[in-house]
């Protein structure tokens, strides 16, 4: 990157002209794609050429136009080589974990995943893959090195925990899997912008792009951010995971995105200025509120360090609400009675999003597993939007701690 600075390398990655010079790339819709020589075909499926060879593209489930731009997009704002982009989130994470690891390797992973990452990785892939998974605290370093065996391949987390916002130490978890031979892959779903974990070591960048990246909860989309050799390697047409598993991103999709991508720095701040004033008047409150730009906050110090603080703290604060019906409670007055946002999955849209994340989007980890991750019954996962003003939000949900007697 001629910049270090995520949004810089992005606005030198868009200065570009579309096909026809228009201001915005153009959108490639065909699947398939000519060669003007009859002997070229055979070298585009030998894999010597391609578009990063200066040679052609062949089919839509291998490389096509638009998708591939939005893919150097994404590795400009990530600061990695290079980048492709998935139909989700879940795919982008799963063609990972398979190009890097083979049967009966092993995987070093964060206790504290996205329900559907632990399913992944706890269930699926052992089940079917052979994998091999230890789940290890990442705060706990010791038993991440301890943890490590000859067949680890990759050290997996996410730059800040669903749900319970636990920031990994991503300088440190790079250094220890290194050591180890191994890649440091991280999920920045929830941090696009907030932190930049290849600048900070990790091998491998994944992203649910459906939530804040696209920012309008419309798009199902996802991404795998890292070295030219990996994209290549999972782009190859016998051996690639996202080219035979087939996760295609439509270019329709791929285009809607890249009109996104340069107010997410905008929005991104926005978020995170929000959930700073609603966090700091919670804890004022004595209202158990977890969000790392809080001082209070186990990881706030090194959130400091690592983090890129134009953009804030990220977007996404918890309350503990104790118990279950306590939360579903709030939640409902927040919802029902106040229009203060909506009960829904999900994160990064511009209403707020919120959900009992035991019994929503961390339903897949057992009872013990959420216990030891620190997610009470009571959780409240809050992605806080930007419509309506700071001062209307806030009074909304106060009359909610109100009503479930919390204030």
């Amino acid at each position: 990157m001629s910049s270090s600075d995520p949004i810089e390398s992005l606005a030198e990655m868009r200065h570009e002209f579309g096909e026809h010079g228009g201001v915005n790339m153009s959108i490639e819709a065909s699947t398939t794609f000519t060669v003007m020589r009859a002997e070229t075909m055979p070298e585009i499926f030998r894999g010597r050429l391609g578009p990063e060879q200066g040679g052609c593209f062949l089919y839509g489930r291998h490389f096509n136009p638009t998708v591939y731009v939005l893919g150097r997009q994404l590795a400009a704002l990530e600061g990695t080589e290079a980048a492709y982009c998935s139909g989700s989130g879940m795919s982008a994470i799963a063609c990972t974990i398979m190009q890097l690891c083979g049967h009966g390797d092993h995987v070093v992973a964060s206790d504290t995943l996205y329900g559907g990452s632990f399913a992944l990785l706890n269930e699926f892939l052992p089940a079917k893959a052979g994998l091999d998974v230890t789940f290890v605290h990442m705060t706990d370093f010791d038993a991440i090195e301890a943890a490590f065996t000859e067949r680890t391949r990759v050290l997996y987390v996410e730059s800040m925990s669903n749900p319970t916002l636990v920031v990994a130490d991503i300088p440190r978890l790079a250094e220890i899997a290194h050591k180890h031979n191994a890649q440091l892959v991280v999920d920045n779903t929830f941090c696009p912008l907030v932190i930049s974990p290849a600048r900070l070591g990790a091998d491998v960048v994944v992203h649910s792009l459906t939530k804040f990246v696209n920012g309008a909860s419309d798009i199902i989309a996802g991404a795998v951010c890292g070295s030219n050799e990996l994209i290549t390697s999972m782009m190859d047409l016998h051996t690639g995971a996202l080219m035979l598993l087939g996760p295609t991103m439509d270019p329709q999709i791929a285009y809607a995105i890249s009109l996104r991508l340069p107010h997410l720095g905008i929005r991104m701040q926005e978020h995170s200025r929000r959930a700073q004033a609603f966090a700091e008047r919670l804890e004022e409150m004595k209202v158990p509120v977890t969000y790392p730009g809080l001082p209070s906050h186990p990881q706030h110090a090194l959130l400091e360090k690592i983090g890129n603080a134009e953009f804030g703290c990220g977007g996404l604060l918890g309350v503990d609400m104790g118990t279950t019906e306590r939360a579903y409670k709030l939640m409902e007055t927040l919802q029902n009675k106040d229009r203060f946002g909506f009960m829904a999955v999900s994160l990064g849209y511009f209403e707020t999003l919120m959900s009992c994340s035991g019994s929503s989007t961390s339903s897949e980890l057992p009872s013990e597993a959420q216990a030891r991750a620190g997610i009470s019954p009571g959780f409240v996962r809050l992605s806080i939007g930007y419509t309506g003003s700071l001062e209307q939000r806030w009074s909304q949900f106060l009359d909610a701690l109100k009503v479930v007697d919390v204030v």
